[in-house]
């Protein structure tokens, strides 16, 4: 029986866990669970949090799956309902929050310039354990909006569209909020990356 329901299409699945097959909704739960605790860990970077916000997105997206229609893909509609619980999650333990919008567009809608992508530095300088420390704390120290469209779009490999309708934005804002992230992010990686430079010149400094 099992089976029967890992063979179907998410879109079969949906409609039988609309009309009250729980196993249906099981299945839906084993397909993405994995993939909803990492975009909820990705925006709480905690764990205990991230599981929390795993059961309120699967809770909330059982409640209101009678209300789901077919204009868009299953998987888009739960990517919104885990944002959105990780995202209050969040907001409810957010003290201290360092913000960088003061120093960037308050133009929210409008199409961001093109700008040279902070991941184009050398893979074997991206791939060091210090790098990565470096990005991941500048990650979270991103506003929760810029934050948010970033992992969504650069680290889960969202379309614009698809990260659009998960927030609810139109695409240039999605567009935007990405551009003032990787300006933020690469900002902190140039000053990172020219900081371990100097470090290397000096005498005796590394190699």
């Amino acid at each position: 029986m099992t089976s029967r329901y890992a063979e179907l299409k998410d879109e079969a699945l949906v409609r039988l866990a609309q009309d009250g097959d729980t196993r249906a909704f099981d299945e839906l739960v084993v397909r993405y669970r994995d993939k909803v605790y990492r975009l909820s860990f990705k925006i709480l970077c905690h764990e205990e949090d991230a599981a929390e916000a795993l059961q309120d997105a699967f809770t909330s997206a059982f409640r209101g799956l009678k209300n789901f229609k077919a204009e868009s893909t299953f998987s888009t509609w739960l990517y919104r309902v885990a944002t959105n619980a990780s995202l209050m999650k969040y907001r409810r333990r957010r003290d201290d929050h360092f913000s960088l919008e003061q120093s960037q567009s308050n133009q929210p809608d409008a199409e961001p310039l093109a700008i040279p992508d902070w991941s184009q530095q050398p893979l074997e300088e991206l791939l060091d354990a210090e790098t990565r420390e470096v990005m991941e704390e500048g990650l979270r120290r991103l506003p929760e909006d810029l934050r948010t469209v970033f992992i969504l779009r650069d680290e889960e490999g969202h379309s614009n569209a698809e990260v659009a309708e998960m927030l609810e934005l139109s695409v240039p804002a999605v567009k935007s909020r990405l551009h003032r992230a990787r300006i933020a992010l690469r900002d902190r990686l140039d000053r990172y990356f020219r900081d371990k430079m100097t470090r290397r010149d000096r005498p005796g400094g590394p190699r």
